[in-house]
């Protein structure tokens, strides 16, 4: 019986934590799924810091998927208050000058 207690009152505050954090996502004026794509697209944006560096070693192909995935992250980070992501900045400043430098050059190549 004790063991039931225990289970319910833990099951209760999962369900209270959740609820906390669902309400505290809509305080901040933002969807819950513009929050579940932003935690995502941030997991992209590391990895899409870490090919920056290799930017001149690209190819054609991978130029045009960098391109795609930078968009992605580029939307997500629109959708979500600056304050929540003011840390990763500098990455963020970093892929969009790739993405301009790779929109110029296939822009120029038409």
């Amino acid at each position: 019986m004790e063991v039931l207690i225990i289970i319910y009152i833990l099951a209760f505050l999962i369900f209270a934590l959740a609820g906390f954090a669902i309400m505290q996502i809509k305080l901040a004026g933002m969807n819950v799924k513009d929050f579940k794509d932003f935690i995502q697209a941030n997991q992209i944006l590391d990895d899409l810091y870490e090919v920056t560096k290799k930017y001149d070693k690209m190819n054609g192909q991978e130029k045009i998927v960098f391109l795609m995935e930078a968009e992605k992250v580029f939307s997500a980070f629109e959708k979500v208050p600056n304050m929540l992501w003011e840390d990763e900045y500098q990455k963020y400043r970093e892929i969009l000058d790739v993405y301009r430098d790779i929109k110029i050059v296939r822009w120029n190549e038409k």
